[in-house]
């Protein structure tokens, strides 16, 4: 009881949420009518829509969500025809006829127009502008909608997570409403004194035109949004402390990447591999269980397709994965994402079949593979023997020898009187995947976004959430960052949200990536690297060439840099020729 109040008073403060605004005009175009036969249908059809498209996307993963961007598609080209019957009379007129004509045939509930220009009249038709509305209605993820969305992460999707989302849509409509009503007053008024229904009207389909605009280019939930959680998680915050919702539903613990072998976790005493149920899919392979592995060596590979450390480990899983599989060696990759992009089933099927990995992989999206190994790092390696007891464990990268000896050891002990193949696998990795040059590496991962942020250089500060005109810093010590344009800094990444922007970094090490992605899918972000203010040359990486030129198309790891030449400190910069891109960390080798 004590959430689905909580998500009621969520719901409610969306009305003081900037990123309500891109809706107002479609629920405003009803102010002028009846609200019990206009206004009320159309804001429960925008509940209802919102909580069953939330909800299956609980319960349906990735496809819904690529399902529901052609609903948001539609949605949006109807509320465009729905503008321009506002804007013209004639075209209202000859849109809404057929329509109207049907109607009338099917059910007296619809009303034909009482004037032209009126549009789409009747309750059945405000209902569906309310389905409409609900398709392209983003509200903002702040602290309470946060807390319904990782407490069904955690639990698993429900009964009570649909409701609980009811709930939140219930409590915005809540706000709407008083809105509606007073707006319908207010337009009432101005046709009686004014005479000028026709120039409201227009205006009313201007508003929708804008506002269907901003939902296509993504401002309701990219700069609207962080507006509105940066303005309202103070109030939802002391609301959760007041209700005290249960524990159950706290965050998960997002452990940092490691960069090298960081030693033992603290694990459980149970030697016994723990349950992989936790998955929230696969790729190559039905699901598989702890009984389905018995009998079997497993190699447990912790990884996530933007993280360069488990990258560089990749040639190393691969080749005993063909060596050693019909020796009895199952290899299984756990992916467990650390940026939100990582956690689209589609970019993670697209990374497992570029990088060339044929052994199974279970999506670990909700981390609780993740918390049942006790896991800390990507990669993290755990051998289990055949009996299904972990023996052995390694974190990060290297000690490649000792790992292929236990896996010898394990088999050996399973085949008894068989030998496993035998000798060292030789790897070497190209591109991304090459080995560090740790004797040359000065810096550290970076992060970008405020939350793990570090040696931002002068002249300005880092804003949260906010978006600011960055003056690119004129002199970097050594790890030091800095960015140049319009950007808008999260808490895991900066997005350039207008015209051209620059990051510039001061480093020591052969190799510079960058884990950058588009704001808007299928967009190409052009960039120009430079190295010390010239174009990189025979130095470029494999994502740029020699004059420095590339592009942003996919949510990855860039390689940027591989110096022939690491000696010395370097300047590194990147010029995006376009707005829209997003940073997430620098990576080094």
């Amino acid at each position: 009881m004590a959430l689905l109040v909580l998500a009621y008073f969520g719901g409610i403060l969306t009305i003081i949420s900037p990123c309500i605004l891109p809706v107002l005009p479609f629920v405003f175009s009803r102010a002028d009518r009846p609200f019990w036969k206009s206004g009320f249908p159309l804001l429960a059809g925008m509940a209802l829509t919102f909580a069953t498209v939330a909800s299956l996307a609980v319960f349906g993963g990735g496809w819904i969500v690529r399902l529901n961007e052609y609903g948001r598609m539609a949605a949006v080209a109807a509320l465009v025809l729905f503008a321009g019957t506002l804007l013209s009379p004639g075209f209202a007129e000859w849109l809404t006829r057929p329509l109207v004509r049907l109607g009338s045939r099917l059910s007296r509930a619809a009303e034909p127009p009482t004037a032209a220009g009126e549009g789409y009249g009747g309750i059945p038709q405000s209902i569906l502008l309310g389905v409409a509305t609900g398709l392209l209605w983003a509200p903002c993820a702040g602290p309470i909608l946060g807390l319904v969305l990782t407490g069904a992460a955690a639990q698993g999707p429900s009964a009570q997570t649909s409701l609980l989302l009811l709930a939140y849509a219930a409590g915005a409509i809540t706000s709407l409403a008083p809105a509606l009503l007073l707006g319908g007053r207010v337009f009432s008024l101005m046709k009686r004194s004014l005479g000028a229904e026709i120039w409201i009207r227009r205006g009313i389909g201007i508003a929708v035109l804008a506002g269907a605009a901003a939902v296509a280019l993504g401002l309701d939930s990219g700069v609207l949004a962080r507006l509105s959680i940066a303005g309202t998680s103070g109030i939802e915050q002391s609301l959760i402390g007041w209700l005290r919702p249960p524990a159950a539903a706290a965050a998960h613990n997002q452990a940092a990447a490691a960069n090298q072998d960081a030693g033992p976790a603290n694990r459980s005493r149970d030697p016994r591999m723990p349950s992989l149920s936790g998955a929230s899919g696969w790729i190559n392979s039905p699901r598989l269980t702890r009984d389905s592995l018995r009998g079997k060596v497993v190699l447990i590979d912790f990884w996530t397709y933007s993280c360069i450390n488990c990258l560089r480990s990749l040639p190393y899983i691969r080749a005993w994965n063909e060596k050693y599989k019909k020796a009895g060696l199952v290899v299984i990759g756990v992916h467990t994402p650390e940026f939100p992009f990582e956690k689209v089933p589609a970019n993670v099927e697209k990374a497992v079949r570029e990088l060339g990995i044929s052994y199974p992989v279970a999506l670990d999206d909700n981390y609780k593979i993740w918390t049942a190994f006790h896991n800390e790092y990507w990669p993290a390696h755990y051998f289990v023997d055949a009996a299904g007891r972990i023996v052995y464990q390694h974190f990060g990268e290297g000690d490649y020898a000792q790992s292929e000896q236990w896996i010898q050891q394990l088999l050996a002990q399973r085949n008894g009187a068989q030998p496993p193949p035998q000798g060292i696998v030789q790897v070497t990795g190209t591109g991304v995947e090459e080995a560090s040059n740790q004797n040359e590496v000065s810096s550290p991962e970076t992060y970008l976004g405020y939350a793990r942020a570090a040696n931002f250089a002068p002249p300005e500060t880092l804003e949260k959430d906010r978006a600011l005109a960055y003056r690119a810093p004129a002199h970097l010590d050594l790890n030091q960052w800095g960015l140049g344009g319009n950007w808008v800094d999260n808490a895991q990444t900066v997005t350039l949200v207008s015209g051209t922007g620059t990051i510039r970094f001061r480093f020591h090490a052969r190799d510079l990536h960058l884990v950058l992605g588009p704001s808007s899918k299928g967009r190409s972000i052009r960039f120009r690297i430079l190295l010390d203010g010239q174009a990189p040359g025979s130095d470029h990486g494999v994502d740029a060439n020699a004059q420095g030129a590339g592009a942003v198309t996919d949510y990855r790891l860039y390689q940027l840099l591989r110096l022939q030449n690491a000696a010395g400190d370097h300047t590194f910069e990147i010029q995006f020729l376009d707005p829209g891109v997003q940073a997430y960390s620098f990576t080094f080798g």
